[in-house]
């Protein structure tokens, strides 16, 4: 059978970044363009700078991928491209690049999920085992996917409000911890012990997450202890924070385990990377007695790899469009 090559390109946010990944599994070279240092000076991404900024890197980093994959277009079988979820200016400078090279070089063009690709991050360490069990966690979203087979996606639960990266960058921002936060509060967390009192989030029978009020929690702790004149001990507000939160992830997330009877379970997300989650739901897993999977971490941000990886698969269950392909913020995972 034929080697199939795809080109992957990712700007949902503030990563611009290109991949050649062959036959879903294995990838070739991933270029990725990061912002950071750009908006953190912010506190966090500004959508305008960060479209701005992918048109700037946009070609050079095909380029760049393709130079160092030491391939040509010639031999990329289909173009594939995330259209969304994500800030709109920023995914309309990717879908326009790959537009444009689906016409010059008369590829296949294949629209890409965004959380789709985060959940196939993990194909490229080990392929994938259905049915299955995804634990999505990003600074836009909280979710958990059942899968019975490729391309096949059921939310069974998801975030009412706040995602949990969300909420991580906006506890760092409360106690002062530089953009991107989440990362910082991940390692304070080993740091401290859990000696301030918060409420569990949304601690019911459903799949549903919420984190909104968790985080007005520690604002208002915050808040509390500075009119008392009491110092706030970082380490140990980021300790009961962390623990909090991998609490309740880790209860539904065993609830749901046991409920559709997986034997497969995986992790996607930029929260993905979170040492303190990581530790706790492979415990889990351990005494459920499944197999776990999480993505290395370059593939928990985003990045073009994954999008290659879920575009073979579309590409070749013939999930391809037209040039009218459009950018959406917003669209379900289906």
């Amino acid at each position: 059978m034929k080697d199939v090559y795809i080109l992957g390109i990712e700007s949902s946010c503030d990563e611009t970044s290109c991949s050649i990944v062959k036959n879903g599994v294995e990838e070739m070279y991933t270029v990725i363009s990061t912002q950071i240092d750009i908006h953190k000076e912010f506190g966090g991404v500004v959508p305008e700078i960060a479209s701005r900024q992918h048109v700037k890197n946009i070609t050079m980093v095909i380029e760049e991928t393709l130079n160092m994959a030491k391939m040509t277009m010639a031999e990329i079988d289909a173009i594939a491209v995330v259209n969304g979820p994500g800030l709109i200016g920023s995914l309309l400078v990717g879908v326009e690049a790959a537009k444009t090279l689906s016409f010059i070089y008369n590829k296949p063009l294949v629209p890409v999920h965004h959380i789709g690709g985060h959940i196939y991050a993990n194909n490229l360490v080990k392929r994938l085992t259905f049915p299955l069990l995804a634990l999505v966690v990003s600074g836009g979203h909280t979710e958990l996917v059942f899968m019975d087979k490729d391309n096949s996606y059921k939310v069974i639960g998801s975030t009412l409000d706040d995602a949990v990266g969300e909420c991580y960058d906006k506890v760092a921002r409360i106690v002062n911890v530089p953009y991107p936060g989440g990362p910082t509060i991940d390692k304070m967390a080993y740091l401290g012990k859990h000696s301030y009192k918060l409420p569990m989030p949304l601690n019911d029978n459903s799949y549903n997450f919420s984190f909104s009020g968790l985080k007005s929690a520690v604002i208002n702790l915050v808040h509390n202890e500075k009119q008392k004149g009491n110092d706030i001990i970082i380490e140990d507000l980021a300790t009961s924070f962390q623990e909090t939160v991998v609490e309740i992830i880790t209860k539904k997330t065993k609830r749901a385990i046991e409920d559709y009877k997986v034997k497969n379970f995986i992790m996607a997300g930029g929260v993905a990377a979170n040492r303190g989650l990581r530790e706790s739901l492979e415990k889990l897993c351990i005494e459920e007695n499944i197999s776990c999977s999480f993505p290395e971490m370059k593939y928990c941000t985003d990045n073009a790899a994954m999008v290659a990886s879920l575009g073979y698969y579309n590409f070749i269950e013939g999930r391809i469009s037209d040039l009218s392909l459009n950018s959406k913020s917003s669209i379900e995972l289906s």
